[in-house]
């Protein structure tokens, strides 16, 4: 298990020089609250926040944590974003802002946003109101401009010096040896070319790399003369000979001194073939990093056989256009711009939008597929990090094709709130509701994300009124998992406000009456999921396959047993749901019948079965990064661990589980007997160390970082 605070992204090529420039900036982050790196595109900005925040990462307890902005095309995921960047995952009615400035309150970390330039303004906002409000916050910001905002410490970056220093030529015969190993500058004249090919682009990374990268089509000196060519003629908007970023070119995002950056990106775009062209601006519409596959969906069409784009992939790989860090491809920012550029020029915005809708539109269906089944795991982490790429589907079908964006956001909500985005999953499912007439099943989902979200907010009655709507709708529809899916939503809703009987007595029904001579398999119970009325027959719970309203339907029975006291019945309940769920793959319903057969052992006196079945809960949310989940896990593992007298190390799990509840922005939450549980487990604990001891050691669990408070709760046994 990872047990690093915070996350930096991960250094795949080498870095070179700046020695000067990092202790400036070291020297900045200790003493300043704020500081911009600012310069031209491609002057190396990311790479030295990078390489500073690493190098100042261990001053802060809480860690550095890292924000890209280059994805986003306007505010108004900006906020969602940096709140991930720091692990907030709200799940309250709350502003955002009020959430992420009452998270980073008490915090001492390092907050980097890479490439602001775009969003100056609210960026501006949101970095004023997080620096009040967070005396041990500390941010770097990159961008092309300076912030403005008040405290600000602005760091120019410079191009690398090409006089008297060696670092653009070391830079050069890096990435001419990353390109080929066999490569170098040992050739008559080769070092004095690439020494002359540093001078031309003036120093700047970027375009010392993209030169660098065109050396498999020319020779060094070869090299050297056409980009002396190309920089020794005259810059003309009239001149067709003259790079076509010239002619494309916005003075505002480009200005006139950026000249050697944009002639030498419109050079490498000319070394390009057709197709790398085309692939290089139709990728442009893709907001995160991605895969062939992806890549296919969305480029292909014309021309770009999904052949030719592999190949054309490959061959902008090779030229340093596109990035690849052995799982995923990305494309720099400024050199999506470029793209972006063209894609316009050629009248495709339109068309890549669409390509790009239909493709994730695809991945929504597939993950909603694969929930129940051996990759539930993968899907969760594939919607989770294709956030930005997935809002942006969504907003252009809800423009331009409603149908396909009431199916889309009904698809990915659950996705959505299992992740902690359940403003989004919320915002999206009203807006498709409210986009125009929805029928059958795409209308029972949108209303049941829409109560799932509420309930997870807290807000009961829209989730009680939603149950409602959804329970009427399936039945207009005959729709049987509609049905499964409603029960399920109003079962929560009535665990959660201390009405068990009658979510038992609705989960049972309902199960029945959809139940169409499945030939289930495994023990039963009276009284247990399936069990006929009270009468004492024997039904099976489960066969593999069940859809996963279905397992969430039974979840309720199980829960709703537990809480009116029926153990003998919910054990074996939670042991059949389990077995059912290993049996697909399933991890999310099975961490909590892992939950509930941990709460069941506690009420029986079995604490250490009780702490088992805890951690296997514990292992299963962190594998799907549900924070809710972990701090429910957290409590009652706690209790477990205080029941066999371990009262320091229980204090130490129930303070990280107060960690787990900040991030998710509530108070303890969950059914009301666990009120109970609670209380008991914090007497246990003090009973066995004192209070002062008690006292000590679940502070100790409230500061420690997350990750490594729950990595310290996983390991097994007693500890002094």
């Amino acid at each position: 298990m990872m047990t690093q605070v915070g996350f930096l992204p991960d250094e795949t090529s080498s870095f070179v020089g700046r020695r000067a420039e990092l202790a400036r900036l070291d020297t900045a982050l200790a003493t300043r609250r704020m500081t911009t790196l600012i310069g031209p595109g491609g002057v190396g900005k990311t790479r030295l926040a990078v390489r500073a925040a690493r190098a100042a990462a261990d001053r802060y307890p809480d860690g550095a944590w890292w924000a890209d902005l280059s994805p986003l095309y306007g505010d108004a995921l900006l906020l969602p974003t940096v709140s991930d960047a720091v692990g907030l995952a709200d799940h309250t009615l709350r502003m955002p802002v009020e959430a992420l400035c009452e998270w980073l309150s008490d915090k001492r970390l390092l907050l980097v946003l890479d490439s602001a330039e775009h969003l100056r303004g609210p960026c501006s906002h949101l970095l004023a109101e997080l620096i009040t409000t967070s005396p041990g916050l500390t941010v770097l910001v990159t961008s092309r401009q300076p912030l403005a905002t008040r405290g600000e410490h602005v760091v120019r970056v410079q191009p690398l010096p090409v006089d008297g220093a060696p670092d653009a030529l070391r830079l050069f015969e890096d990435r001419l040896r990353a390109a080929d190993p066999h490569a170098d500058l040992e050739a008559p004249g080769d070092r004095a070319a690439a020494a002359d090919i540093c001078r031309r682009l003036e120093g700047i990374p970027l375009a010392i790399e993209l030169a660098a990268a065109g050396i498999g089509r020319h020779t060094v000196a070869q090299l050297a003369t056409r980009i002396g060519t190309r920089f020794d003629a005259p810059v003309d908007a009239e001149d067709l000979t003259a790079s076509r970023l010239d002619l494309l070119a916005d003075d505002s995002l480009w200005p006139r001194r950026h000249r050697t950056l944009r002639t030498t990106i419109g050079w490498s775009h000319e070394l390009c073939t057709p197709l790398e062209r085309l692939l290089w601006a139709r990728l442009t519409v893709l907001r995160t990093d991605f895969d062939e596959e992806t890549a296919r969906e969305v480029c292909t069409g014309g021309p770009l056989t999904p052949e030719a784009v592999d190949r054309a992939l490959q061959g902008l790989v090779a030229q340093s256009v596109v990035q690849w860090d052995g799982t995923r491809y990305r494309m720099l920012d400024t050199l999506r711009e470029y793209g972006r550029m063209w894609l316009a020029e050629l009248g495709e915005e339109r068309a890549a939008a669409d390509r790009h809708a239909r493709s994730f539109l695809g991945l929504a269906r597939r993950a909603h597929d694969g929930w129940t089944g051996p990759d539930q795991i993968s899907w969760y982490h594939r919607i989770s990090d294709t956030h930005l790429d997935l809002c942006a589907a969504l907003d252009h079908l809800l423009a331009h094709d409603v149908t396909a964006a009431q199916e889309m956001a009904g698809l990915v909500g659950f996705f959505w709130a299992c992740c902690g985005h359940l403003s989004e999953a919320r915002g999206y499912a009203q807006r498709a509701l409210e986009a125009g007439p929805v029928e059958g099943a795409h209308r029972t989902r949108l209303q049941w994300v829409l109560g799932v979200a509420a309930l997870l907010q807290g807000d009961f009655a829209t989730a009680e009124k939603y149950g409602a709507l959804c329970t009427a709708t399936a039945l207009y529809d005959r729709d049987d998992d509609g049905m499964l899916g409603a029960t399920y939503l109003s079962g929560l809703t009535q665990l959660m406000t201390g009405e068990p009987a009658a979510a038992l007595e609705a989960a049972e029904r309902v199960l029945r009456m959809t139940e169409q001579g499945r030939a289930e398999g495994g023990a039963g119970a009276p009284g247990a999921p399936g069990a006929s009325g009270g009468s004492g027959e024997q039904r099976p719970y489960g066969v593999p396959g069940e859809s996963a309203h279905r397992l969430r339907c039974r979840l309720i029975t199980v829960f709703a047993l537990t809480a009116l006291g029926r153990l003998t019945e919910s054990l074996p309940a939670a042991t059949a749901l389990r077995r059912s769920c290993e049996r697909g793959g399933e991890y999310w319903t099975r961490s909590y019948a892992d939950y509930q057969l941990a709460l069941i052992a506690l009420l029986q006196g079995r604490p250490e079965d009780s702490a088992v079945h805890a951690r296997d809960m514990l292992a299963g949310k962190h594998r799907l990064r549900d924070s809710f989940g972990i701090a429910l896990g957290l409590d009652i593992l706690a209790a477990a661990i205080a029941a066999q007298g371990a009262g320091a190390q229980a204090a130490r799990v129930y303070g990280t589980g107060h960690a787990y509840w900040r991030m998710v922005g509530h108070p303890q939450r969950g059914t009301p007997e666990l009120g109970a549980v609670r209380e008991t487990c914090e007497l246990q604990a003090r009973a066995a160390v004192g209070d002062e001891a008690y006292q000590r050691a679940f502070e100790r669990g409230q500061a420690d970082n997350a990750e490594v408070g729950l990595a310290a709760a996983l390991r097994s046994g007693l500890q002094p």
